[in-house]
């Protein structure tokens, strides 16, 4: 009766020896997978060569009596998100919470996070720092922005051009702008400057990224 929160790697064509040794070890002994997606789930199984059944957690996920039946039968199933950590910026969490109500063991193994690895390679003080999720809808938000600690979002990928003009637009030409985007991908982009530097787009259109802002 245990939940496995198994991480996955952030870009599809990652060779599979981008995972801890451990990870294969754990998903062998999977009875049964929860996924965000049927295509992320099948992905990451088939890095591993291995075949379960699949059950899906996501945003439209009201019941998940179905998703901890099996595991109160005395399974083992492993929980991942599409990409990077299960419970960071997806509803993996809740999940977990209802795990832990009903006595279910829950066992965590680390991997790639982007949030982490956009602030370690950003050059952005880590001290402090807030991981916000999505930019806000009105990015005129962002000039609330406390001082002194480095803020993280994702956004949509199909408006991270649109957000970026938006973003130069509404920050002191002075505050630190990080772009991070496709990472652990072979075309991998990371760059900082301050606001006034940033001149041109980066090719970031439709593509995962995260933008960290020190003011």
């Amino acid at each position: 009766m245990t939940l496995i929160l198994l991480p996955n790697l952030l870009a599809e064509n990652t060779e599979s020896s981008a995972f801890p040794p451990v990870i294969a070890e754990k998903v062998n002994v999977l009875q049964g997978l929860i996924a965000e997606s049927d295509k992320g789930a099948r992905q990451f199984l088939k890095k591993f060569k291995k075949t379960v059944p699949v059950l899906l957690l996501n945003e439209h996920t009201k019941d998940f009596s179905d998703l901890l039946a099996p595991l109160l039968k005395g399974e083992t199933w492993g929980l991942i998100s599409d990409a990077g950590l299960p419970c960071l910026a997806d509803p993996g969490s809740q999940l977990v919470e209802k795990a832990r109500e009903k006595k279910i063991n829950v066992e965590a193994h680390v991997g790639p996070s982007s949030i982490i690895l956009a602030l370690m390679l950003s050059g952005l003080p880590s001290q402090k720092f807030f991981f916000h999720g999505y930019l806000p809808y009105e990015l005129e938000e962002l000039k609330k922005l406390d001082k002194g600690v480095t803020h993280l979002f994702i956004e949509a990928p199909y408006r991270n051009i649109k957000s970026f003009q938006k973003i130069k637009q509404v920050l002191k030409p002075n505050a630190r702008l990080c772009i991070a985007a496709n990472l652990m991908a072979p075309d991998a982009y990371v760059e900082t400057k301050i606001v006034s530097q940033w001149k041109d787009a980066p090719s970031i259109d439709k593509v995962p990224s995260l933008f960290l802002i020190y003011t």
